[in-house]
């Protein structure tokens, strides 16, 4: 086995995510780290279509980001992992699985906006996985960038404790560089080196006293988060400039660490001001994978938790979170290494799903392009080759430790479209297309209306499916005719209720004999599928339970009053019987479908539908429109809050009443208002539309 190369040392590799609202800059400020750390040699704008990280066709035209792409960079003695992922709603998955996998997180703000709605989406999503983070204000250059006003929406809208470590140099056209109040220096960038060069001066006479102010708060700020370094705290109180540089960063990436700070930093992406300090902050106070400490999981074998040091020598575990088709080298699967090494040729056990798998070839990815490597080591992000049933969210390790790690949770599709080939030609394309797509996307499901016999497309908003159908085409040359997008409803049950189903079947030679008793009731919302056995006494042999449960969760993927899925039901296998002869998994399966469709028919079914998080941000003269234009389309008005002339207004809207509202909302506000929506959650359907959609 080789040793990890020097300059890769476990303590100086950062994995980081730049995450941010659509348009905050991240893609450009990820373009710049590359130009600075000197992976490229010139700058790709994402206005000219020619972002090296945007390297989908998509991403190009529309100038937005869509899939999370990864690259490793070097700077100073560290070695940066990083990942720039979407802003946009729609590919809310694309963060999800990247916030999974990182140690850290830059997350990027617009210096006029502050926090936006999706910013408020990413956080809590880097919540959840309890990933430090550091803040970067974008755009200082844009007329009513405001580095504090922003600092402030974090403060009020993300409850972050946001610390400022920088104090910026002028304003909108006038914005030369920052104070770094560490150092107490000012940095001021040259426009004519695209900010490759930059002067260390002493700070502005008239910006002195205030930085002097924010320094203070600083160091008082982090005098109370760690309390057990009593030598700081004395410091700060008797004698603050008797503290070093280095006890301060020390300090800063602890608080950053223990997810009590997140320390703020100014700049502008695209005029080539702020990124090196950025560079500077992520290797200082990010946490390497030691500082994540030990991996958890469960034993397969035994059941039982354990844990995992990150380190070489330790066993293999890691983690799919991404598959890619690659038009050259074909199925490209994303690990994270968290313990262990993996080589080329290893053989590698699927603890998801109990499979084997090989790794065929390895690949480092800067983007697009690919570099073949030997090995990868604790802490790398590695491309695999040959890995054939591994999707998304797998666990990866060795057939000595089988290990499962914390699996994935994505949110379920909001919205529908059928989907035809237009020749029989392209069916077949089609059916490759889709299988691709489904892969590499968990929030992309396909399946068939069993009725009309149609494929149906589901995903998370109209943009989302638009891409997958142009990825389609161009992709896989695939020539599809699609419906209207439609809305994805879902059926529940609403008192709980039992039934009792037989199959029987005689038809000369050998007969079909299953019989099973179910209680269902309603879950709590939100709470999904449950399926228990209770079964005592082996009334129904052991082998035929895991037979009745597929049966059930097929029986629940198709409704009773519309065909729509069933969800936020219990069901409990509570009593049955079986033929020594007759009996087999297939009757048993057959009988338990047919089972729970008839306790759902009995159980008072209604209908749901997505209800969507709505927040429209709007000039004040036009909000009694906009808020009228709401309540019509059956939404209601959760807040509003008034930004520097806007008024953004939260709502909650039935996703029906959403379609072609982007057009709608222009003429409103004669195209000066906006809008962000994002799924929320699932609301009975009114009485007179569920009427009408049953009908249908």
């Amino acid at each position: 086995m080789n040793k990890r190369p020097e300059t890769d040392k476990l303590e100086n590799v950062r994995n980081v995510g730049i995450m941010a609202h659509i348009d905050a800059g991240k893609t450009t400020t990820t373009e710049r780290i590359l130009y600075y750390s000197g992976r490229l040699h010139r700058i790709g704008e994402v206005h000219e279509g020619a972002a090296t990280m945007d390297f989908m066709e998509q991403e190009r035209e529309r100038g937005i980001t869509i899939t999370s792409a990864s690259t490793t960079v070097y700077w100073q003695d560290s070695k940066i992992n990083i990942i720039d992922t979407p802003g946009h709603v729609d590919f809310t998955v694309e963060v999800e699985r990247s916030l999974r996998v990182l140690d850290g997180a830059v997350a990027v703000f617009d210096a006029v906006a502050g926090v936006q709605p999706q910013s408020e989406t990413v956080w809590r999503q880097a919540d959840r996985y309890k990933v430090p983070r550091i803040a970067f204000v974008n755009k200082m250059d844009r007329i009513g960038g405001d580095y504090f006003h922003a600092l402030n929406t974090m403060r009020e809208k993300l409850g972050a404790n946001a610390i400022p470590v920088q104090c910026p140099i002028g304003a909108e056209s006038e914005f030369k560089g920052m104070v770094d109040l560490v150092s107490m220096k000012a940095y001021l960038f040259h426009d004519e080196t695209m900010g490759a060069k930059y002067d260390i001066e002493e700070i502005p006479a008239d910006l002195l006293e205030r930085c002097q102010e924010l320094r203070a708060k600083l160091l008082e700020e982090l005098a109370t988060i760690d309390e057990t370094n009593e030598i700081f705290m004395m410091k700060v109180l008797e004698d603050p400039s008797s503290i070093t540089e280095d006890e301060i960063h020390a300090a800063i990436r602890k608080g950053v660490i223990s997810l009590k700070i997140n320390p703020v930093l100014c700049g502008t992406a695209f005029k080539n001001k702020g990124i090196q300090p950025l560079l500077d902050a992520i290797v200082k106070w990010m946490p390497s994978p030691l500082d994540r400490g030990a991996v958890k999981g469960i034993n397969v074998d035994t059941n039982e938790e354990m844990e995992l040091q990150p380190s070489d020598d330790a066993p293999l575990a890691a983690l799919a979170f991404k598959i890619m088709s690659d038009p050259y080298v074909g199925r490209l699967t994303f690990v994270r290494i968290y313990s262990g090494t993996l080589a080329k040729g290893t053989t590698l056990i699927n603890t998801t799903k109990d499979k084997k798998e090989r790794v065929s070839r390895l690949l480092e990815m800067h983007a697009n392009q690919r570099k073949d490597r030997d090995e990868f080591f604790t802490g790398d992000i590695a491309a695999c080759i040959g890995l054939k049933y591994t999707s998304t969210g797998d666990s990866l390790c060795t057939e000595n430790n089988p290990l499962l790690l914390e699996k994935m949770d994505f949110p379920e599709p909001v919205i529908s479209m059928a989907i035809e080939p237009k020749s029989k030609a392209d069916r077949e394309k089609l059916s490759l297309a889709l299988g691709a797509l489904s892969e590499e996307d968990p929030t992309f499901r396909v399946n068939t209306n069993e009725e009309t016999g149609q494929t149906i497309i589901s995903g998370m908003g109209e943009l989302h499916l638009e891409i997958l159908r142009d990825r389609m085409f161009r992709e896989f040359s695939v020539e599809a005719n699609v419906g209207k997008p439609e809305v994805s409803y879902k059926e529940t049950i609403t008192v709980p209720g039992k039934t009792e189903t037989k199959y029987v079947k005689q038809s000369g030679g050998r007969g079909q004999y299953a019989h099973v008793c179910l209680e269902v009731e309603p879950n709590e919302s939100g709470k999904g599928n449950e399926i228990v056995s209770k079964i005592v006494g082996g009334v129904i042999p052991k082998e035929y339970i895991p037979a009745v449960i597929k049966g059930i969760e097929e029986g629940l993927a198709t409704g009773v009053l519309a065909g729509y899925g069933l969800v936020d039901m219990k069901v409990a296998i509570v009593f049955g019987s079986y033929h020594d002869v007759d009996s087999n998994e297939m009757a048993f399966k057959i009988c338990a479908s047919m089972s729970v469709k008839e306790a759902a028919r009995k159980c008072k079914p209604i209908l749901l539908e997505p209800i969507m998080k709505v927040v429209v941000t709007t000039p004040e003269q036009f909000m009694g429109d906009v808020i009228g234009d709401i309540n019509r389309r059956r939404g209601k008005i959760m807040s509003q809050s008034s930004i520097k002339g806007y008024i953004e207004v939260h709502s909650e809207v039935p996703l029906s009443e959403m379609f072609g509202y982007s057009t709608q909302l222009r003429s409103l506000s004669s195209g000066r208002a906006s809008y962000t929506m994002e799924p929320s959650h699932f609301e009975r359907v009114p009485a007179k539309i569920q009427e009408e959609l049953v009908k249908k």
